[in-house]
């Protein structure tokens, strides 16, 4: 599908869908609760029912009740030797270690770009704990067979808290206590959420504030089933508060600067680059102002590197944002995927520099233009189109279904004509 955007001017009211990051991470624990659990809020995106199949195919039971509510009876008892985790990263370091919690073998497999996304940074701990695998090369499809036994271990957390996500959640169900070291940790706010979600399912993993290098973690536990509702998504708000702050005004409802998750931090990117802000207990208001350039580090919410893209490219001067080494292997390699198309609107961009990213403001200028099937690449090209003097074609437009299945619906929405 592709999509055509042109200059408009924004101003409205949008609820984003709750975020797919908490939703995974409570579907997860709703199949390790043995009991019936309510989550409320949901948004069926891709990668939310690539979560949900998964927990069917490990024993949950899934019902659902309206366009936003399921009820999940938890139980690991496996239905079949294989869960598909689709195109989802979080869902395949996720589920990975909950598989291992049984004791026959099960393989893990997906599909597109993951496929080509590295998984080896997982095998060497697993196999510490006691699991049996065989690795696929160090890529998708790889089998694994439990249960886990706990123990002391020590993860490369330099590439991604995902797999440090997976692991907390499962351990409290292991044999065994653990003690999990972690090197050089980063997107640590999202370890923050998984800790947040385990709370809420009663259990407790240990840590000193502010420490993110060893975590305890009590074997032998039992998630209880809870009622939870998810909390509206900062990775997709980012987007539209951008598309406010160079086009107009938009104001996003169901967030909280509150928030644990990590993109929250475009709060401090679109202060630093002008735009006006009003925050409210459960929205933001952002408006357009002239934008200069502003330097922004970016390392442990990488997610937002194109929302900032959009941002970089309407503000006068160079901008600087620093981590695209956290950019290779997303959903296409980020960093080079912006430098390739906002090249195509005549915006400059540098990755030449190691870990940093470098974007000239300036007019955008008519083009096609490709998502590379990554659903943050395509919002932040539509964004950018709101400032193009002509139209822009975006190409494989409906890859935003992996998280934000009505974004092009919710943008026209607040378009004036």
């Amino acid at each position: 599908m592709d999509k055509t955007v042109s200059k408009a001017f924004v101003k409205g009211v949008i609820t984003p869908p709750s975020s797919k990051s908490y939703a995974q991470r409570a579907i997860a624990l709703s199949l390790l609760a043995s009991g019936q659990t309510t989550l409320r809020n949901i948004e069926f995106c891709k990668d939310t029912r690539s979560a949900l199949r998964c927990i069917e195919a490990l024993g949950a039971k899934v019902m659902q009740l309206d366009e936003s509510t399921i009820t999940i009876n938890g139980g690991l008892k496996p239905t079949t030797n294989t869960l598909y985790v689709g195109e989802s990263g979080l869902a395949t370091r996720l589920f990975t270690p909950i598989a291992s919690l049984h004791n026959e073998p099960i393989s893990i497999e997906g599909e597109g770009t993951l496929l080509h996304r590295p998984m080896m940074l997982m095998i060497e701990p697993l196999r510490q704990l006691g699991i049996r695998i065989l690795d696929g090369g160090g890529y998708l499809p790889i089998q694994v067979q439990g249960p886990i036994h706990g123990g002391e271990i020590e993860v490369d957390g330099s590439f991604s808290s995902q797999f440090i996500t997976g692991l907390l959640l499962a351990l409290p169900m292991a044999e065994e206590d653990t003690t999990l070291h972690v090197k050089n940790p980063v997107s640590t706010p999202y370890i923050d959420m998984t800790i947040d979600t385990a709370r809420n399912f009663g259990i407790e993993i240990m840590h000193n504030e502010g420490d993110y290098t060893e975590f305890f973690i009590k074997g032998g536990q039992h998630y209880t089933p809870t009622d939870l509702a998810i909390e509206g998504d900062w990775s997709g708000a980012s987007t539209l508060l951008v598309a406010g702050a160079i086009a107009g005004e938009v104001t996003v409802r169901n967030i909280s600067t509150l928030s644990k998750q990590a993109d929250t931090a475009i709060c401090r990117a679109l202060e630093r680059a002008g735009a006006g802000i009003i925050i409210e207990q459960d929205s933001i208001t952002v408006s357009k102002r002239p934008l200069k350039a502003f330097t922004f580090d970016a390392t442990n919410a990488p997610d937002l590197f194109p929302a900032l893209a959009a941002l970089a490219a309407a503000a006068e001067g160079e901008s600087t944002i620093i981590g695209t080494s956290r950019l290779r292997h997303k959903e296409s390699d980020r960093a080079e995927t912006i430098r390739s198309e906002y090249e195509k609107l005549g915006i400059e961009v540098d990755i030449s520099h190691e870990n940093i990213m470098r974007i000239r403001g300036g007019e955008p200028k008519p083009a096609v233009t490709f998502s590379h099937n990554d659903h943050r690449i395509a919002m932040s090209l539509a964004v950018t189109a709101l400032r193009c003097e002509g139209e822009m074609v975006i190409e494989n437009a409906e890859c935003v279904e992996k998280s934000y299945p009505t974004f092009f619906e919710d943008l026209e929405s607040i378009i004036v004509r």
